[in-house]
């Protein structure tokens, strides 16, 4: 970041900024240079973490699309975008855009819970701790399950692949261990990964279990996740490496071992364990909930190029009670946080950008990338000609910047790689973005519209001694609100000529 005690380096670098980007300025300034200089003070640490603290205040309840915790969220978000006199870009003159969203509520009193055998025949009971060994699914039937545990690998029924992880087995009643994603890595493979691609889902693998009759399923995926399908009559639990390596446990069998083998030969290698395991999970299902981009316009000032569109966006949304509360302080107040102090800089020039500028904040982006989906399905006329999205997603922890997709557009991401190397000297990784797999991020569903993207997220932060990827400890206390300015700044001194370039 620029020391900002040099006055005289600030404005040499600034000029040289200007000369790129509005190069028929040829005597002095440009007229940008005062509101540059002038933006760069509002984007600063304490203005940034004042916005996620916010965010990830109790009363939002961790931002659960659908839920009060996130619509209060959101009507928080659009005070503060009135308040800075952007136009309502969403239905009806709001800024809100809505759009069906099934959600599901994880209520307090699940458990976990393996049935040993002691001496002389005594029975006992090996109980799990939420967070630390497993998490209720977020997306689970409410109620009880016990049963035994049948391993079935990565539970891909695929008779065209000649891969049937049940065949054999009697799975009716019982609990079902599955692992997460493939045998086929998409970066090693991309070809054989297209054929496995439909497999990979959270919700075809939960499907596939209850249509063999499966009561439970136990998820070898430890986060809490919202996105996956609701099935009423089956109890999904997501769990860590200790409680599978206690369901191996006299197998005879080594856990990582066998799923190299299934990766190497794709070939089956289910068994059933002989364990009996209690799943018991607590939940609220809503069929009939609704989530809500927030969607904000500054439009442009030149006559031609008011049309076109550039898109500044971030999930607004995290995941709610599990049941412990889930923050989302990196992920994602981060990123909204850093759009806020943005949009608050770029309202504030005056003439506008001579193009039109969206700030979206999307909804439902950790229940399956809904929001983004829903938007570009069904985009306000307004807003039909985008020229590029800029996408942030956990971009408050770490030491440097990863700009995914940088090198799939690399017309894009000229124009931030010299805002970078002329002013604000980030450290910044330009990296390419396959997009084979599941959509994780907006800026997917963006790509596979042909919409030039770059997608943000800091990486390179010291290992804290607790998982913080979606769980209770992603909090504000973990960020380092440094990286975030660089890449706020970085965002806006680009935009200057993103918008305003011919």
């Amino acid at each position: 970041m620029i020391d900002q005690t040099s006055n005289k380096l600030i404005r040499i670098l600034l000029l040289s900024l200007a000369a790129v980007f509005f190069p028929l300025q040829t005597v002095g300034e440009s007229p940008r240079s005062e509101q540059i200089r002038n933006g760069w003070k509002d984007i600063s640490a304490p203005l940034l973490m004042e916005y996620v603290r916010e965010l990830c205040a109790e009363k939002y309840a961790g931002r659960l699309s659908g839920t009060k915790g996130y619509d209060d969220a959101a009507a928080w978000l659009a005070e503060r975008l009135a308040k800075w006199q952007l136009k309502p870009g969403g239905d009806s003159g709001t800024y809100f855009q809505d759009f069906p969203n099934p959600y599901t509520l994880v209520l307090p009193g699940s458990e976990l819970s393996l049935h040993l055998a002691g001496k002389e025949g005594e029975a006992k009971t090996r109980s799990y701790e939420i967070e630390k060994d497993f998490f209720p699914g977020s997306t689970s039937g409410s109620g009880e399950v016990t049963a035994e545990v049948v391993y079935v690998g990565f539970g891909i029924s695929a008779p065209e692949l000649n891969f049937d992880e049940y065949l054999g087995l009697d799975v009716r009643g019982k609990i079902v261990l599955v692992e997460v994603e493939v045998p086929v890595d998409p970066d090693r493979n991309a070809a054989e990964f297209a054929k496995w691609r439909p497999y990979s889902f959270h919700q075809y693998k939960v499907r596939n279990a209850r249509d063999h009759g499966a009561a439970g399923m136990l998820y070898h995926y430890p986060i809490a996740n919202p996105n996956c399908l609701y099935i009423r009559d089956l109890i999904l639990t997501y769990i860590g490496a200790n409680v599978v390596r206690d369901i191996f446990q006299g197998s005879g069998r080594i856990h990582p071992h066998v799923v190299k083998g299934i990766r190497k030969t794709l070939r089956e290698r289910s068994f059933a364990t002989g364990k009996i395991m209690t799943l018991k999970n607590f939940s609220e299902h809503h069929a009939d909930g609704v989530g809500k981009n927030v969607i904000a316009v500054l439009p442009g000032s030149d006559p031609r190029l008011k049309n076109e569109t550039i898109i500044i966006g971030a999930h607004l949304d995290h995941l709610g009670l599990n049941p412990l509360l889930t923050p989302g302080a990196n992920d994602n107040a981060s990123g909204v946080a850093v759009v806020m102090a943005v949009a608050q800089a770029l309202a504030a020039m005056e003439p506008p950008p001579r193009r039109t500028v969206a700030f979206i904040f999307f909804a439902a982006e950790e229940q399956g990338v809904r929001g983004s989906e829903f938007y570009l399905l069904h985009p306000p006329p307004a807003l039909a000609n985008v020229r590029a999205f800029i996408n942030l997603d956990g971009v408050g922890r770490g030491r440097t910047l990863e700009a995914l997709a940088a090198k799939n557009y690399p017309d894009l991401w000229k124009v931030f790689s010299a805002a970078n190397r002329q002013l604000v000297h980030a450290a910044v990784i330009p990296a390419y973005f396959h997009n084979r797999a599941r959509p994780r991020l907006d800026a997917a569903h963006f790509m596979w519209a042909d919409i030039p993207t770059v997608s943000f997220a800091a990486t390179g932060a010291p290992e804290p001694p607790f998982p913080v990827y979606h769980t209770s400890h992603d909090r504000p206390e973990i960020l380092t609100p440094e990286i975030m300015v660089d890449l706020g700044r970085l965002i806006f001194s680009a935009m200057t000529e993103l918008a305003d370039g011919k």
